[in-house]
């Protein structure tokens, strides 16, 4: 064997040896590459993206962080009977909020705005409770691409609720069949297995700004208030955003937004998906019914108007 190829050899052995981990490489002019870490130098990382390989200068790279699904890996998908579960590759965030940016809708009620987002073909959807809290006059806006680029704004009135927690802040809804019109889904994440430092992003209504991304990290999965865990993240959460998706860097649900800390930046808070879970596993016990007692809730009528009173007769 000539001896170059044996150098050759040994080159590929040296570098078979130093492969550790995939990873998803975040470089300073936005762009995103993905594969496995085949040499971690001072000056240099060299990754194998699968058809080629590439030798990315460090002084170039933004961020890394670990991959957790194979270059080019399948999405899994898990039809449930009123949700889907799945584990989906991974991909940048402008790809992501362009597939499933379809699945939120903006909730509208005579008292105020949130957003929601549709969890199965047959128009059922979450929000948050404090959004519907004491309404039962109901709309959603849902925004559709459309053959120009931008979307179209479509909104369905006489929303039906189909049941509330007013403790884990969280409601089901369903929206009125559409002959016209087929609803696009989001998928929940299989796993409860986000980490501090994992990418991830959130699409709703923001005072009122219509299907707006907004992009963080999570600072901590497991944060207490009042006797709850909650995701925290660095992605702007604003009022309008309640009720709104938390999506990982798959696209993968992972959480409902539902509220912020006041005259603080980046302190906005998500349900994690196990509440969310239970509640849809459970949405029986949970089931509204306005003329009856006992599903907990009761709406009282409105005062009557109170007829103008006759002025007084005068006095002869």
């Amino acid at each position: 064997m000539p001896r170059h190829s044996g150098r050759i050899a040994c080159l590929i052995v040296a570098l078979t040896a130093t492969v550790s981990f995939a990873e998803v490489i975040e470089l300073t002019n936005g762009s995103r590459i993905e594969g496995e870490i085949l040499k971690d130098g001072a000056e240099v990382v060299v990754i194998d993206i699968g058809v080629d390989v590439l030798k990315i200068p460090t002084d170039r790279i933004k961020s890394r962080s670990a991959s957790f699904d194979k270059p080019g890996g399948k999405a899994e998908v898990k039809k449930g009977d009123l949700y889907s579960i799945a584990k989906l590759p991974l991909k940048p965030v402008k790809e992501l909020a362009n597939e499933y940016g379809d699945g939120v809708v903006l909730v509208q009620t005579p008292g105020g705005l949130g957003s929601g987002f549709i969890v199965n073909t047959r128009g059922h959807c979450v929000t948050n409770y404090h959004v519907i809290e004491k309404e039962t006059r109901i709309a959603v806006t849902l925004f559709m691409k459309d053959t120009k680029g931008g979307y179209t704004r479509r909104r369905i009135d006489e929303v039906k609720i189909v049941a509330m927690n007013q403790f884990l802040d969280l409601a089901l809804l369903q929206i009125p069949e559409q002959k016209d019109l087929v609803f696009k889904p989001v998928l929940l994440s299989e796993a409860d297995d986000q980490k501090e430092g994992e990418e991830v992003f959130a699409i709703g209504n923001p005072l009122g700004l219509e299907r707006s991304v907004s992009k963080g990290i999570v600072s901590t999965k497991n944060r207490n208030r009042e006797g709850l865990t909650y995701i925290q993240t660095t992605t702007q959460i604003n009022p309008g955003n309640s009720g709104g998706p938390l999506f990982n860097a798959r696209g993968e649900v992972i959480g409902v937004t539902n509220m912020k800390v006041l005259f603080g930046e980046g302190l906005g808070f998500a349900i994690p998906l196990v509440y969310v879970k239970h509640f849809l596993d459970n949405v029986d016990a949970f089931a509204f019914d306005k003329n009856n007692p006992n599903a907990g809730f009761r709406y009282l009528d409105a005062p009557r108007r109170k007829s103008p009173e006759s002025p007084p007769k005068s006095k002869s």
